[in-house]
């Protein structure tokens, strides 16, 4: 894929950083995507919704071999900062943004429906048919038990490899381990971002952790 990163005004604070990010998704959509909202369905197990920061995602999406063959699931999208991105790139495959949180949903669609190969929907992943999907991204959308649901719908669903991306899985990828079928391709942390000025931005008070992981159903047979 692509490499269309857009250079730093020169500014040198996490600050700085999020304002380029979001500078970055209006001139992609006409509007912001960040997204600092307290979630109403704390209840059902979702986490407040963020916007991954786009040097994070030029970290990880372009390495898990996205082609028009692909169709890729963002889990819990929130206003659509990944579907933006892939957009902005060019990525061939198709991307779905799935959103419990109908205002947000609804915002997302809006300026996704420019894109043919982006699709926006109200609803849980619990409810989701998965077979589809061949690419999953997961950036801290739900608590460990709905993790657990997921991962287990998925190994019923799954007809094919699948790549999963888990970013922020703080204390969450222990629910994939000693599942039959499942493989780490890559993991590691992110806490800071060197900018094109040299500089070094403090993005998160903590390191972050993500794991890439592919799971075969036929491995797990």
């Amino acid at each position: 894929m692509a490499d269309n990163r857009r250079a730093s005004k020169g500014g040198c604070t996490r600050a700085d950083l999020l304002a380029d990010d979001e500078e970055r998704d209006r001139a992609i959509c006409g509007r912001s995507l960040a997204c600092d909202d307290a979630t109403a369905l704390a209840g059902m197990g979702a986490h407040d919704p963020t916007a991954t920061p786009y040097f994070v995602l030029e970290k990880l999406l372009p390495t898990i071999g996205l082609d028009a063959q692909s169709h890729l699931l963002d889990v819990g999208c929130a206003r659509g900062r990944v579907l933006a991105y892939c957009a902005d790139i060019g990525c061939p495959a198709r991307v779905t943004g799935l959103e419990p949180d109908s205002e947000l949903a609804r915002e997302a669609a809006s300026w996704a429906s420019a894109y043919p190969q982006l699709e926006v929907r109200c609803g849980s992943v619990l409810d989701e048919q998965l077979a589809p999907y061949t690419h999953f991204y997961l950036f801290n959308p739900f608590d460990t038990a709905v993790l657990t649901r997921f991962l287990d719908r998925l190994e019923r669903q799954a007809r094919q490899a699948v790549t999963v991306v888990h970013m922020s899985d703080n204390g969450e990828r222990f629910a994939y381990l000693g599942r039959s079928g499942w493989q780490v391709i890559r993991q590691g942390s992110i806490q800071d971002h060197r900018l094109p000025s040299g500089c070094t931005v403090r993005v998160y008070a903590h390191p972050q952790t993500y794991t890439i992981w592919r799971y075969d159903p036929i491995r797990a047979e």
